[in-house]
């Protein structure tokens, strides 16, 4: 069936049009051939192999210019559209054509002849990206309602994740699009996330956001689920002393450097063989694989900086394949621990320093660079970053963070990154490292 725009731009017959040969304006220039109208085409239906073909094919017996052409197929429905020149001495034919080739496929086509049809397709300013388990019709309405309030166009939406949470990806354009002009619509934003259980990352679109080239992570509940030392005070009975200690200073309530050497201490007299126990006793946090695995395909220079100690980063970063690590040392004397450690202590400061190490040895601009941590030790180096996202964080560290992540997958950090779960899973199945681990909350 062949349905005809019947507004009344639609119904002005092509011949007392005025069409524009040469349309230029901030975002598209576009130059159509002398004598063409411009018009746009829509096909939607079933997808069935040979629709397309058919479509250029009318198109095509006409002498049809292309501007500019839309695909998409959701579900196992074709969303076809094409903006194009044709002579207006042949717009009836060019309907019936249409018609005639693609009538009997069950698609609907429609031929819009209007004056905003000329109008450039708009070029996105911002990537809004939403995260949740699960993701519900009246997150969107609330995100779609800030944004108008704040005079963004949402100009696409598309499905980036299915596992292990849900994600979709808002192209949208700012009004505002300079340089901080964006702020107050972050701050609404942020306000919905902390309010509905959903991560809401808004990032700048274009090149700038493509350029990425390293990532580094904190380690201790971020890379891995636990906190090294505390797996090792456990050895010596003085697990919760060290945790709270542990806690006060990712909240920054203490001088790092300080409760390091007191947590420290209480390792004293320890055989140097807790380490390997403590070390294979390790658990990654979900989807710590996948997230470097695919980031590595992509180039990325990956690494780790940690509060905790070398001895046990040193081998998961084998493991993982890391380009980067560092950490402190713990002192060993005689097959023990001294409950003190040696070199210099890696603090928030020492973190984001290590980044810029990174950075600059690689060849590549801080810009370029994301970091990935939990406490106000990674305050920092989640501020030096070109990117920084909060991993199930602290307070302190979500305040000065450009993204946050508050389910227990890492893989979100890759989602933020405008990487699909599709691209991810299709690399993983061509080399034979696919695998969904069942979730147990679902």
């Amino acid at each position: 069936m062949v349905c005809v725009d019947t507004s009344d731009a639609a119904q002005q017959t092509p011949q007392t049009s005025t069409p524009t040969n040469k349309r230029d304006n901030a975002h598209l220039t576009v130059t159509l051939a002398e004598g063409l109208a411009p018009a746009v085409v829509t096909v939607t239906g079933p997808d069935r192999p040979g629709v397309t073909a058919d479509f250029f094919r009318a198109l095509a017996d006409h002498d049809t210019q292309l501007l500019d052409v839309e695909q998409a197929v959701f579900r196992g429905n074709l969303n076809l559209a094409a903006y194009i020149g044709y002579r207006p001495t042949d717009g009836l034919i060019l309907r019936e054509s249409l018609d005639s080739v693609l009538g009997g496929t069950g698609m609907n086509v429609t031929v819009d002849v209007s004056e905003e049809v000329q109008q450039a397709r708009s070029r996105s300013t911002h990537a809004v990206v939403v995260l949740g388990d699960p993701v519900t019709a009246e997150h969107i309405s609330a995100i779609g309602r800030v944004l108008a309030d704040h005079g963004a166009n949402i100009d696409g939406i598309r499905g980036i994740a299915d596992y292990p949470v849900t994600g979709l990806e808002l192209k949208i354009t700012v009004a505002n699009p300079a340089p901080g002009g964006s702020s107050e619509l972050r701050e609404a934003l942020a306000e919905i996330a902390h309010g509905s259980g959903v991560d809401i990352a808004i990032q700048r679109a274009g090149l700038a956001n493509k350029t990425k080239r390293l990532i580094c992570f904190d380690v201790d509940s971020t890379l891995i689920q636990q906190e090294v030392i505390e797996l090792l005070a456990a050895h010596a009975g003085r697990e919760a002393e060290v945790a709270a200690v542990t806690e006060r200073a990712m909240r920054g309530e203490l001088d790092f450097a300080e409760s390091l050497h007191e947590r420290v201490k209480a390792l004293a007299g320890l055989d140097a063989s807790v380490i390997d126990e403590v070390s294979r006793a390790v658990q990654l946090t979900p989807g710590a694989r996948t997230t470097i695995r695919t980031l590595k395909r992509l180039g990325y220079r990956t690494g780790a900086v940690s509060g905790g100690f070398v001895q046990v980063l040193e081998p998961l970063a084998r493991e993982l394949g890391l380009d980067f690590y560092r950490a402190n040392t713990l002192e060993i004397v005689d097959g023990k621990l001294t409950g003190r450690v040696i070199g210099q202590v890696i603090d928030r400061e020492v973190k984001a320093e290590s980044l810029k190490e990174f950075a600059w040895s690689n060849g590549i601009t801080l810009n370029q660079t994301v970091a990935v941590g939990d406490g106000a030790n990674d305050i920092a180096m989640l501020s030096v970053a070109g990117l920084g996202i909060a991993f199930n964080a602290k307070p302190a560290l979500r305040e000065v963070a450009d993204a946050t992540v508050n389910h227990p997958f890492l893989d979100e950090v890759l989602f933020m990154l405008g990487i699909s779960r599709e691209e991810i899973d299709t690399a993983d199945l061509a080399d034979g490292t696919y695998r969904r681990v069942p979730l147990e909350h679902r």
